[in-house]
């Protein structure tokens, strides 16, 4: 065999892995002007699509964690002091000229008094109408903006407004910090708020916050069908439906949140106190 063609033989020989060897000029890399693309950090911001699109995500996915990470250390950080705190959830869409809006201006004015925070999803409708009354109180107002494509516009009565794009985060900053939670009528955020805090509850990952809805007519229906429905399936028990009260006495719940908090009282035991309280009067 000619040294020619020996040669020839050993550019196309397998290498140690198996594979063919890169020819020399790509230096390890595909030929210049070849499709073969090589995504870096410095590429992630430009449009990229089909394989090149899954690749980049591949690559950010792990950055994701460092973004979770900040909102939940800088949570921490600002809100280390607002205990006693009570979180008030309610529809972002009920206008100031509602009564509900008016209920939770005046029950947040009260638990302020009380010396209360008052913590909020920073929005409009209930949650403003809660920062309003933490700051006629003369409490601390607190909103857990959220960035959303719409509803959610920060309203202007907050002492310390943090923004979050994650609902897990916000929602861990919601019961970390809490001592009570009020539920105002409102939608699937409300909802999911208030089962939030529940679940918590029943499973004992939290203890045994006082979960306080406002509005007898607007729950009714809700409670109905969980005594009804779920109780009657088994899949809940008579005990858990002593985790939350309903009223439409905006003094009661104050009296209730207040009393579970300097007694250290489940919710049960500090309606009975309430009560019995309030019979000697």
């Amino acid at each position: 065999m000619s040294r020619r063609s020996d040669e020839k033989n050993a550019r196309h020989a397998p290498g140690r892995n198996g594979h063919a060897p890169h020819p020399p000029e790509s230096n390890g890399h595909a030929p210049a002007g070849s499709a073969e693309r090589v995504l870096t950090l410095d590429t992630l911001g430009s449009p990229v699509h089909g394989a090149d699109h899954r690749s980049a995500e591949f690559v950010k996915e792990p950055w994701r964690i460092f973004r979770i990470l900040s909102e939940f250390v800088d949570g921490i950080d600002e809100m280390r002091d607002v205990k006693p705190a009570v979180s008030i959830f309610g529809s972002a869409r009920t206008p100031r000229s509602h009564a509900n809006y008016r209920a939770a201006r005046k029950l947040a004015r009260e638990l302020a008094k009380r010396g209360f925070s008052i913590v909020t999803g920073g929005g409009p409708g209930i949650m403003e109408a809660a920062n309003r009354g933490a700051k006629d109180g003369g409490g601390r107002s607190i909103g857990l903006n959220i960035n959303l494509p719409h509803e959610q516009k920060p309203n202007p009565h907050q002492d310390v407004a943090l923004h979050f794009r994650y609902f897990f985060v916000r929602k861990f900053h919601f019961v970390k910090h809490s001592t009570a939670f009020v539920n105002f009528p409102g939608g699937f955020g409300t909802m999911d708020e208030m089962f939030e805090a529940l679940t918590l509850i029943q499973t004992e990952k939290v203890r045994e916050l006082p979960v306080v809805l406002i509005g007898k007519k607007y729950w009714s229906g809700l409670v109905e069908w969980i005594r009804q429905t779920m109780l009657l399936q088994r899949n809940v028990s008579h005990r858990d439906l002593d985790l939350f009260h309903v009223t439409d006495d905006l003094e009661e719940a104050a009296d209730l949140i207040e009393t579970c908090w300097r007694k250290n009282l489940v919710l049960s035991e500090g309606l009975a106190e309430v009560r019995r309280t309030r019979s000697i009067r």
